[in-house]
């Protein structure tokens, strides 16, 4: 969330990806920085021993929400 609040601050529209176990400290953090608005999607969890053709399969579900989390 760090890293999407300074880009945002800069102008940049940026958007935070994490595992859906991440979900309340993500929204914690958002809160905590003063953005609580941020850009945030989440891919389901697990992520840790997903194999390459598993993410591709979870980024695959989730592209659609990142390209408008940037362009709204």
């Amino acid at each position: 969330m760090h890293d999407t609040v300074w880009f945002e601050i800069q102008g940049t529209p940026a958007v935070s990806i994490a595992s859906s176990e991440f979900v309340t400290a993500a929204t914690a953090q958002a809160d905590a920085l003063g953005m609580p608005d941020a850009q945030r999607v989440f891919v389901q969890h697990p992520i840790q021993d997903a194999t390459d053709e598993e993410m591709r399969a979870k980024a695959d579900v989730i592209v659609e929400q990142v390209l408008h989390a940037l362009t709204a």
